[in-house]
């Protein structure tokens, strides 16, 4: 229910960026305002705004299939606060997953991201949490894989990829979102992480 919600505001502000480019602009991620403008909205404001059709479609068709499992664990593990928590999950990591780009890009006025990225990963990986032996279909893979693999293996391209710099897409607040959707419920409730590897045991026994 909350993950359609945050969808549609996304998609209906994504939309108007689209049309309005002082939209765009005033929403975009840029290090250099946040320092020296003291624009500290704009490490939140750039979940909400996408480069394209593509980049917007992708990332709320993500979301979609992996917030409703995150929601249903929620509603177990955190009874009565369970909308509260996603939603203090999905926006705090929308502002942490660009820590390291703020640090990086401060000086350099010309760098400039969008999209949910960082956020989405974040839902990615909770669910991961919760169902590490979650069967997940990767293009070109024709069998599927347990998601704490396919989570391993993301961690890992995502850090190469992050150090490479080789194209437009921020692998460093895909990355960090990851980590952080993995540890936030952990940080409520630290048997999560005991359950985690006792599932991940019983794969290998």
């Amino acid at each position: 229910m909350i993950s359609n919600i945050i969808i549609f505001i996304t998609v209906a502000v994504s939309i108007l960026a689209f049309a309005n480019r002082n939209i765009f602009d005033s929403l975009k991620f840029n290090a250099f305002l946040i320092k020296h403008s003291n624009q500290w909205y704009r490490s939140f404001s750039y979940g909400l705004i996408h480069a394209d059709w593509i980049h917007l479609g992708i990332n709320m068709y993500v979301l979609y299939s992996f917030g409703k499992i995150v929601e249903h664990f929620f509603q177990i593990y955190f009874p009565e606060k369970e909308i509260f928590y996603y939603i203090l999950m999905y926006v705090s990591a929308i502002a942490f997953s660009v820590l390291p780009d703020i640090r990086k890009y401060k000086d350099i006025p010309q760098y400039n991201a969008v999209g949910a990225s960082g956020a989405v990963s974040a839902v990615v990986f909770s669910s991961i949490l919760f169902y590490p032996l979650g069967e997940l279909y990767i293009l070109f893979i024709p069998f599927a894989i347990p998601s704490f693999i396919f989570g391993g293996l993301y961690l890992l391209y995502s850090a190469y990829m992050s150090k490479k710099q080789s194209d437009n897409i921020g692998h460093s607040a895909h990355f960090v979102g990851a980590i952080f959707g993995f540890l936030f419920p952990v940080a409520f409730k630290p048997e999560l992480f005991t359950n985690f590897i006792s599932q991940i045991q019983s794969f290998f026994s």
